[in-house]
């Protein structure tokens, strides 16, 4: 007996404090972002560019029909989220797209993030102004 194979792929991707839930199936292309379209959800083309990597670099740009929910943080963080998702779903549809995708640095989750603000003092890193008087 076969294994069925599934046509829907579902990844989650994270950074900063956002995020995203990607699922793919096998399509024409189309994109559904939160009930909207990829240029309506990311008006920045560099944001829509950087989503579309992991497409572009396993060659599957328009193969598949993309839809994600995104949630937390801000426009930055949830492309970065959405990015990684939908390189880890890529993985789940084909083994070899996990060396390309590796190499690209696309599976890697981004653990950058917010320095936590530290008691008596303004901000993470910030003094107030010293006086010797």
């Amino acid at each position: 007996m076969i294994p069925e194979v599934p046509m829907r792929f579902h990844a989650v991707g994270r950074r900063k404090t956002s995020v995203a839930r990607v699922y793919l199936k096998p399509g024409s292309g189309k994109w559904d972002v939160n009930g909207r379209t990829l240029g309506d959800y990311f008006p920045r083309a560099s944001l829509v560019q950087l989503i579309q990597q992991p497409f572009t670099v396993t060659d599957t740009l328009g193969a598949f029909d993309v839809r994600a929910n995104v949630a937390g943080g801000g426009v930055t963080g949830q492309a970065g989220a959405l990015r990684l998702g939908i390189a880890r779903a890529l993985v789940q549809v084909d083994e070899q797209h996990h060396h390309k995708l590796r190499e690209g640095g696309l599976l890697t989750r981004d653990a950058r993030a917010v320095e936590r603000k530290k008691p008596g003092r303004p901000g993470a890193r910030k003094r107030f102004q010293f006086s010797k008087r």
